[in-house]
């Protein structure tokens, strides 16, 4: 018998234990030792939470659209006097630092004030018709029941790119988070229920991929998915979509592009090219972890990178003092390891780090180094596919065309950075980079209103800004005869007549 915290499903407003009656321990990244339990549901949990959510697309998608976004409002109040709490769960769960998370979780209730704002400013259009008596017009409507798969990077954050967005429009969910860090999302979606919000507006399933997540993908009732994660997951969630015909957005991995010219700020840019990639302990999909360096300045800079990071200190993400802590989960851990030995077999030069880090406080959590790889080709491994982790790769390039050319030599195409005082260079690289986001002389920044999404296999579709709730609506044409005559029955309406009439 545990003593740890244990968490059941949350299903129509209720906290409800799964149908398996089993749970999945959850540990803390900085001690490995487990600290709760989360429900492990399965497809009849799936389906439970499906119903309530049907069941409740009546009362939310009927509540007029000012007064979804008046209580949206009072959800972020809530979000905002719960932000420490909320914050601390989630790092418990992924030791990402509690400076960057409480941050992140009052910026998640600036998310669903942004969507409330927008609720009620969905607009149709009165289309022109070029037969006289028609009267054609187009309407908004929601989706119905959404599925929203989020990781274990940024548990709220993430899910407010999908939940804000879709009850602004009108629909009800059922979210399935990652296995790793469920307790914070369970928590959140409770205050829903203390906002008022109808039961079984949002309901919350825990546990694995192919025993809740698949299930949720394959429901007749589920009319879309949203998912974030890795390049595999989205593959396997889009043709599980394309066989029920649903809509999806997918925000999947990165290889992003950090390109530093040699007229560049290079302190600046140093100190852009460390948050872009050890930030988070790399594990972010926008990671910049293929840096591009003019050769001019590739010795001067790398020194000043090395010179930056080194000084970073490892420990609990809950001192303020700590700038990285430690990996998420165990997988991702072994995962990182092996991709810098990948990199050491490729010939790549680790000139910092490449290694766990056991120093201190940290000889108990899942830490690794800063780690920093010259003498990098782009067509290695460790350039060419998502590590997700604390591992930066070093490019030289010697022309603006050879830069742009590296830059989108890579299947992904989420964000990436330009970093030159050449005004006219950055809009030409910002036009030409095949990226959703590109920063110019920054790196990492982001909000509400700015649409994000990938090219190519980063994903499908847009969060954030006014694009997104747009993928949340179904656009339905109405067309009303107001009394013109009869035409030819035979003929549809506003065809040419057949030359023999």
């Amino acid at each position: 018998m545990t003593n740890l915290p244990r968490y059941e499903l949350r299903i129509g407003g209720e906290w409800v234990p799964p149908v398996s009656n089993t749970y999945l321990p959850c540990d803390n990244p900085f001690t490995r030792e487990n600290w709760c339990e989360i429900a492990r549901g399965g497809p009849e949990d799936v389906d439970r939470a499906v119903t309530s959510a049907r069941a409740a697309r009546k009362a939310w998608s009927g509540t007029p659209a000012a007064e979804r976004g008046r209580m949206l409002v009072h959800f972020a109040d809530l979000i905002e006097a719960n932000a420490a709490r909320l914050a601390e769960i989630e790092v418990r769960d992924n030791g990402k630092l509690y400076a960057e998370m409480s941050g992140q979780v009052r910026n998640v209730a600036a998310w669903y004030r942004y969507f409330a704002g927008i609720a009620d400013k969905v607009e149709g259009a009165v289309i022109p018709s070029p037969i006289s008596g028609k009267l054609t017009y187009t309407r908004y409507e929601p989706l119905g029941v959404v599925g929203l798969i989020t990781p274990w990077n940024s548990p709220l954050l993430l899910l407010a790119n999908k939940l804000a967005p879709a009850l602004a429009a009108g629909n009800t969910a059922v979210i399935k988070p990652s296995e790793f860090t469920s307790a914070a999302t369970l928590e959140f979606v409770a205050l829903m229920d203390e906002a008022g919000f109808p039961a079984g507006t949002a309901n919350v399933v825990t546990g694995l991929g192919l025993e809740a997540g698949k299930p949720l993908v394959d429901h007749p009732d589920v009319a879309k998915i949203a998912f974030t994660g890795s390049e595999m997951g989205g593959q396997h969630i889009y043709e599980g979509a394309a066989r029920g015909i649903k809509l999806v957005s997918l925000e999947l991995g990165g290889k992003s592009p950090n390109i530093v010219f040699d007229d560049a700020d290079l302190e600046a840019a140093a100190m852009g090219a460390v948050t872009g990639i050890f930030s988070a302990a790399g594990q972010s999909c926008t990671a910049g972890s293929r840096l591009l360096l003019h050769r001019s300045i590739h010795d001067e800079f790398v020194k000043r990178l090395i010179d930056v990071a080194s000084q970073a200190r490892l420990g609990d993400p809950m001192d303020a003092a700590t700038h990285i802590g430690p990996i998420a989960t165990e997988p991702q851990f072994a995962k990182i390891l092996s991709y810098i030995e990948v990199a050491r077999s490729e010939g790549a030069t680790c000139v910092l780090g490449g290694e766990p880090y056991t120093d201190g406080a940290c000889a108990k959590g899942r830490f690794i180094a800063p780690t920093i790889f010259t003498n990098v080709h782009n067509n290695m491994r460790i350039a060419r596919e998502e590590v997700f982790g604390p591992v930066l790769s070093v490019i030289p390039f010697d022309t603006e065309e050879e830069a742009l050319a590296i830059a989108n030599d890579t299947p992904y195409g989420l964000a990436a950075a330009v970093w030159t005082a050449d005004l006219g260079r950055a809009l030409r690289m910002s036009e030409q980079i095949e990226a959703g986001k590109v920063w110019i002389n920054s790196y990492r920044y982001g909000n509400y209103a700015m649409p994000f999404g990938g090219y190519k296999r980063s994903g499908i579709g847009r969060e954030g800004g006014v694009d997104a709730i747009y993928e949340y609506l179904h656009v339905k044409t109405v067309s009303i005869d107001t009394g013109s005559p009869r035409a030819n029955p035979f003929v549809m309406p506003g065809a040419a007549p057949p030359k023999n009439l």
